[in-house]
């Protein structure tokens, strides 16, 4: 079980993550025209709306949520006077209202995508194994809430800070431990989360790179009316 504990999560972390990095660079050299949502807009537009926009804003809030809870040191928290235990609170509450609205919002987009027979029948395998794995991912970050009511004092917060930061540090060992005695259901979400790490290139995921942001910082563009002749 050690070894198990070790290889997924001290090991494969580091494979699905250079995945994650290497297989974005080469799709993008080497196939740019596949670098897109591949929208179904056309085909069904208010259940879409409507669940993207629920989805797109619980997803963010949550990836924010997780990347600053899990990457900020725990000296920096002590320092701004939050406790382990008040962190642990805000995580459930913050992420537990953002997860709801995320959870609304995939529910949506996957009965629209198995229900709606023009979509399903423009849904790839890979569009639909995503799709699918973020709503178990989705649905196993919910649990986890709900697992960590029994974990008031932050103590199991702290063990995933740890496995976390030690990742970014490329300590897989620390990051093994660290974990090893974590709740079943907090190591399912991780394997999942980095298996969809891995998957990421190789589906439209990828047009997450592609965030327009240089649209806020254009210029504006000036409209002007044609000039009608005179007859």
């Amino acid at each position: 079980m050690d070894y198990l504990n070790t290889l997924l999560f001290g090991i494969y972390p580091f494979i699905a993550l250079t995945v994650f990095v290497v297989g974005s660079l080469i799709r993008y050299d080497r196939d740019q025209y596949t670098w897109r949502t591949g929208s179904s807009q056309l085909l069904e537009k208010k259940q879409l709306r409507v669940g993207s926009y629920l989805f797109h804003i619980g997803v963010i809030a949550i990836l924010t949520g997780h990347f600053v809870g899990l990457l900020t040191p725990k000296w920096v928290w002590h320092a701004v006077g939050v406790s382990a235990a008040t962190k642990q609170l805000m995580a459930m509450s913050i992420g537990g209202l953002f997860g709801i609205i995320c959870f609304i919002g995939l529910t949506i987009l996957v009965k629209r995508r198995l229900t709606n027979p023009r979509i399903r029948a423009t849904t790839s395998r890979m569009d639909l194994t995503i799709l699918l794995m973020l709503y178990a991912q989705l649905i196993l970050g919910l649990i986890s809430i709900v697992v960590s009511t029994g974990h008031l004092d932050g103590a199991e917060m702290l063990k995933l800070m740890t496995w976390a930061q030690s990742i970014v540090t490329l300590d897989g060992t620390t990051a093994a431990a660290a974990i090893a005695n974590v709740h079943i259901i907090f190591k399912l979400h991780i394997f999942l989360g980095m298996t969809l790490f891995l998957l990421f290139p190789f589906s439209r995921l990828v047009h997450v790179w592609s965030v327009p942001v240089q649209y806020f910082r254009r210029n504006y563009q000036v409209v002007r009316a044609r000039p009608t002749r005179e007859v």
